[in-house]
């Protein structure tokens, strides 16, 4: 490959827009064709779509009657809808709850194991309390349970995982698709439960973005295919929704989740809304013509601008069109269901609700009004006062009676569709209960193909693949070769994906596992010291599984794979070190998104592109070795970026002939893709250094989202938060451990010794914690990097910054109270804090205080910023009770604020 270095560059912040043919169609028309040559049409006006499954009038007659006989309360209980561990069987009896979801990470009984029965159990517990609810009332609403079955039934032990969508995008095989759906449907259906929030069709255009891999291109063209073959997959026909083997569809988000600018989740959509249709929207008219019966709003906002980038959202203010989308009318109740035609449910994200403007998760009418049908409200004090404020606001004029009305009409209209009143309880289905369905032999064969068809060779060099199986030896090493975490990414068993372990997973082959089913044991190593000089090396590297914002590259980063973790820069060194050996390297990257890796390039033989496989190992070796002919087929569906900030799809890629150039208006090679959108070799091309692309070896030391050097960062360090990375982790430790850390999950309740910690949401979902040091003291928490090696964390002392951190307290303050920061042990720095919180929480009007220490006041006394390990810790001997909300380095200009600690207090370790 030829080699490019440069020290600095700027980039230039673009909208995103994209170039579509541009023929226009008529509004009314009702199918959206692709033309002859694959590409999608362009639409002037919202086009009505015509639906698969139409409405029925015995079906209209029937929810018409139920509704005109339901009182108010009934109908606010179908339109709400909490996380099954925060609502009882009795409860939901009680208040006529119409549906439960799990979040991620939730089990039958807290079990991870959980048997496909256990689950089918756990949902009739649910289905006949509502049964018994309506006794006497001469009509009964049966109930439904919501999972997240992203890349297969994802949550549910034993169950076939496929790749995660950016790996299927890869793959550009809708017949594929189908047959995913289909089998996810039927492994859902086993455990006895109705809804899948699934498929995500956002159209990802900046590479931050957490979600990233949940998106199958960057382009909304095969999106648009996919969409439709999934639904049709998971639901089937019309009358195949009504069988005990399909299970109900959700699109998601509407809209514009991939667009927020520089891929912050959650964030701001910057587009007009011309580009908004016929960008973001392309995979719901194909997703509704198939019969979607769900839509799930979207968290992000929405901020009109036109081509030029001015904004116009100076008209309509007041008719809440922009903002958040779960408050906006306009896109939920006008575009979706009055121009587009939808009639199914509209349901909210994870309280979602409650970050619309003026709300909070147990009250907003605005959403509701909105056009919001069935609320996602989880926690058990929330979901109880929406329910209470929903009936006030309806009898106080605030919610109109005839939005409640059409909210449970499509919610009964679905239900009805769902064939659920003829459906049994859940375990007295036929495939409820069944185990053997879950990761079927012919299911994980489906889930293999998908893995060989979305690898993306990018490099070859002198045709080093395909491997020889016969008397040939092979290193495998690397972060990922026997991860399996790793491997299968996010939204697997738990909501991030992590705190599993490799009996977690029935079926799961690893690569290193593949490895040695195809040429035996003996033919393989783990340690190149006893290796031969002919073995090949094959270095396995991938990311950390992440989820949702927690994926979120943030502003102090950029996409070097390197740079992204310490744990990460040791995949460069073992390719580094193999090379320096005279060993060929192969690299396969595991990637929930495209990332800079060109020094690993450089270095490698080849390099293949393998995103988020899932559990199917020996896809990757089947195309590796080319075992009954099999050959890399994948191309890539995002463009490969050429410099650590080539991040954002932007709108002069539309007089670019590929229209897929990332945020740069510079000319240059490396500020064009290094592999352009639909790049991907395979065994038939020959290659060599020559032919290579040029790699730009891109020097910058700072953060993508940064405008100066690494030595004056201007954006915080999220240490704990919702958009913290995961450079450091929460701990705890005390007397009763021998002050052995024990990582705290955010899935579960958990217990050290006598403390227990429960994750709360204070700004967002699971972004707190609830601790109680308990009564076998001294214990401490503390937040920490994984390997317990320091960071330089010198430029954040050098911009005046602030450790700042949000604090509730439940208890007494105890005297023996201290906050601490350490460097690699022996140095650090301590300060008794009882008689400052509690000053601080005494003048102040809220629950949460926001507690702020100079970063010079730990440097004065001993504490090496150069080598930082743990930049938080609280200490007690005595009980204490308390949350724990966002801990962050907050760069300061100004000087010290208030409820700023004074750095007497401080003294050395």
């Amino acid at each position: 490959m030829v080699i490019k270095n440069s020290t600095t560059h700027t980039s230039v912040i673009g909208f995103s827009l994209i170039f579509l043919t541009t023929l226009p169609v008529s509004s009314d028309q009702s199918t959206v064709p692709l033309f002859d040559d694959g590409s999608l049409p362009y639409f002037q006006e919202w086009p009505k779509i015509k639906s698969d499954i139409p409405k029925r009038d015995y079906i209209e007659e029937r929810v018409a009657d139920i509704v005109a006989q339901m009182t108010l309360g009934e109908k606010v209980g179908q339109m709400i809808m909490p996380e099954y561990r925060q609502i009882t069987p009795k409860e939901a009896k009680q208040y006529k709850i119409g549906s439960v979801l799990n979040g991620g990470g939730g089990w039958p009984n807290e079990n991870k194991h959980a048997s496909a029965l256990e689950w089918a159990l756990q949902s009739d517990k649910y289905w006949t309390a509502l049964d018994q609810a309506y006794a006497g009332r001469g009509f009964r609403i049966p109930f439904m349970w919501a999972t997240d079955a992203v890349h297969g039934n994802n949550n549910v032990y034993g169950a076939t995982l496929f790749p995660h969508n950016i790996g299927l995008g890869a793959a550009n095989n809708p017949e594929l698709l189908f047959e995913i759906g289909r089998i996810t449907a039927k492994e859902v259906a086993a455990t006895g439960l109705d809804l899948t929030f699934a498929p995500t069709v956002a159209t990802p255009r900046d590479y931050r973005w957490g979600r990233i891999y949940e998106g199958y291109s960057e382009i909304p063209t095969i999106t648009y295919q996919y969409a439709s073959s999934i639904v049709k997959g998971l639901q089937g026909t019309e009358k195949e929704l009504r069988s005990e083997q399909r299970v109900l569809s959700t699109v998601k988000h509407w809209i514009g989740d991939g667009g927020t600018f520089n891929g912050v989740d959650r964030g701001v959509t910057f587009y007009s809304e011309d580009d908004l249709r016929n960008i973001h929207a392309m995979g719901y008219y194909s997703a509704l013509e198939a019969g979607a019966q769900v839509v799930m709003t979207s968290f992000n906002s929405w901020q009109n601008y036109d081509l030029k980038g001015k904004s116009i959202n100076s008209k309509d203010r007041n008719n809440n069109r922009f903002g958040k989308l779960h408050g906006s009318r306009y896109l939920i109740t006008e575009v979706l269901k009055e121009k587009i035609g939808f009639d199914g449910i509209v349901v909210t994200d994870w309280n979602g609700h409650g970050e619309v403007e003026g709300c909070t998760n147990q009250s907003c009418p605005k959403a509701v009004n909105a056009g919001n049908d069935l609320f996602m409200v989880t926690d058990n004090k929330d979901w109880k006062a929406f329910y209470q404020n929903v009936i006030k606001q309806v009898q106080g004029g605030q919610i109109p009676m005839v939005r409640i009305d059409d909210a449970v009409t499509r919610i009964l209209r679905v239900k009805m569709r769902a064939g659920l009143w003829e459906k049994p309880k859940p375990s007295y289905r036929i495939l409820a209960g069944e185990q053997q369905v879950l990761g079927a032999l012919e299911h994980r064969k489906v889930a293999r193909q998908a893995v060989r068809e979305s690898l993306v060779l990018l490099k070859n060099e002198n045709k080093i693949l395909p491997f020889k199986q016969k008397n040939h030896s092979y290193v495998v090493l690397g972060s990922a070769a026997n991860d399996i975490q790793k491997q299968s990414g996010g939204w697997t068993l738990t909501w991030q994906g992590n705190e599993n372990k490799s009996q977690d997973f029935v079926h799961a082959t690893t690569v290193l596992e593949a490895f040695k089913q195809v040429v035996g044991d003996k033919h393989v190593y783990t340690d190149p010291n006893q290796a031969s000089m002919d073995a090949i090396a094959v270095v396995v590297m991938g990311e950390d599984p992440y989820a949702e914002m927690y994926g979120d590259i943030k502003d102090h980063q950029t996409l070097a794979y390197s740079e992204l973790k310490p744990s990460y820069a040791k995949d460069l060194q073992l390719i580094q070190e193999m090379k320096k050996k005279g060993f060929k390297v192969v690299t396969i990257l595991f990637s929930g998104r495209p990332l800079y890796v060109n020094p690993e390039l450089a270095l490698s033989d080849a390099f293949v592109a393998a995103w988020l496989p899932g559990t199917e190992g020996r896809g990757i070796t089947d195309v590796l070795f080319a075992q009954n002919g099999a050959d890399f087929s994948g191309k890539l569906s995002y463009s490969w970026p050429n410099n650590k900030c080539m991040t954002t799809i932007n709108e002069n890629s539309r007089n670019i002939p590929n229209y897929h150039v990332p945020d740069f208006e510079q000319t240059g090679e490396e500020f064009m893709p290094l592999f352009p959108y639909g790049y991907g070799l395979n065994y038939a091309i020959e290659q060599n250094a020559a032919s290579q692309p040029t790699l730009f070896m891109d020097k910058r030391q700072w953060g993508c989202g940064e405008t100066k050097a690494k030595d004056r960062p201007t954006t915080n360090l999220e240490i704990f938060s919702r958009e913290a990375t995961t450079t450091f982790v929460p701990k705890m430790s005390g007397k009763v451990t021998k002050w052995k850390g024990t990582f705290i999950s955010r899935a579960k309740k958990m217990t050290v010794g006598s403390a227990s910690i429960l994750s709360l949401n204070y700004k967002h979902q699971q972004d707190a914690l609830r601790i109680d040091f308990g009564k076998q003291l001294p214990m401490q928490l503390y937040i920490q990097t994984p390997d317990k090696k320091g960071l330089d964390m010198r430029h954040y002392l050098t911009a005046n910054s602030t450790l700042e951190f949000d604090i509730a307290v439940k208890s007494e303050i105890p005297s023996s109270l201290k906050l601490a920061a350490h460097c690699v042990y022996p140095c650090g720095a301590i300060a008794p804090i009882q008689k400052e919180l509690k000053a601080i929480v005494e003048v102040s009007e809220s629950e949460w205080v926001t507690v702020k220490v100079p970063l010079q006041c730990f440097a004065d006394n001993g504490v090496n910023f150069s080598n930082i390990n743990t930049p938080f810790l609280l200490y007690s001997d005595e009980p204490f009770q308390f949350d724990i909300g966002e801990i962050r380095y907050v760069p300061k200009e100004k000087g010290i604020t208030e409820n700023t600690m004074s750095c007497d207090i401080f003294k050395p370790i």
